[in-house]
């Protein structure tokens, strides 16, 4: 099954400072039929403006993992971790037990970015973060696993979840395929480029949920790149998003960098 989740039918939200696009129901957007996919619970599509981002904010088990699309973003946080992660790179942030972190886009351009949340296997462990250059040449006509439950396996940043992330950059007209497991969930983002997938038509940003399919083919109908979240089904129904985890008060309000 293929569903395609056109961009203009998601979750938006103008901030001023931050343009958001929620692929699932977050802060103000509720909408019962989105609360996930798999144990994915987050994708959000953010447009961050020049010397502005995210105050101190508290986050607590759930697996957080950014991909800079344009611009960089700057992390620190409560561990003493400070970074900076540029376009095509990625930083995993494990918040376990309890970690507080912001998020500031410090350069002279809008910064764009996926942020992905996924439900980690084990609650209660110990909070990390990291953070990994991932050139985009070396990913061209290519899957990357980016993030993974198995990191040492797919050389990939940890995750303490039954997941992959994994990004590709397609030529137009040529084609990536990635062997899913047909009792799994897959949802796949094109942030550049049309795209159809399993001979769906995608635009840029639509959200592609996919499951029960054994191969999964993209091909690129312009120059795209794509970003691609492997999960497991959420094996407990009972264990539903908390929107308030998902909406921190503080981020109503820009911060200056």
């Amino acid at each position: 099954m293929i569903e395609i989740r056109p961009f203009a039918t998601l979750g938006h939200a103008n901030h001023g400072w931050l343009e958001a696009t929620h692929h699932f129901s977050f802060a103000d957007y509720h909408d019962p039929a989105r609360m996930g996919w798999g144990r994915l619970r987050v994708w959000n599509d953010d447009v961050i403006a020049s010397k502005s981002g995210f105050p101190p904010h508290p986050h607590r088990d759930m697996e957080i993992v950014t991909f800079v699309r344009t611009g960089a973003i700057t992390h620190q946080d409560s561990l003493g971790n400070r970074g900076r992660t540029g376009a095509g790179d990625v930083q995993v942030m494990s918040a376990g037990t309890g970690i507080t972190h912001a998020e500031y886009n410090l350069e002279d351009e809008t910064t764009t970015l996926f942020q992905i949340w996924i439900l980690p296997d084990r609650a209660g462990e110990q909070p990390g973060w990291g953070q990994r250059e991932f050139p985009r040449g070396e990913r061209a006509g290519r899957w990357e696993i980016m993030a993974s439950g198995t990191p040492e396996q797919d050389d990939a940043l940890p995750i303490r979840c039954d997941a992959r992330v994994l990004a590709a950059t397609i030529a137009a007209g040529d084609t990536v395929t990635y062997q899913a497991d047909p009792a799994r969930r897959q949802y796949l983002v094109a942030p550049t480029g049309r795209i159809r997938v399993n001979g769906h038509l995608a635009q840029p940003r639509d959200g592609v949920a996919i499951t029960g399919e054994a191969a999964i083919t993209v091909e690129a109908v312009d120059p795209a790149e794509v970003v691609l979240v492997d999960t497991r089904e959420e094996q407990d129904p009972r264990r539903r998003w908390r929107r308030a985890e998902a909406a921190p008060e503080r981020w109503r309000a820009a911060a200056s960098a």
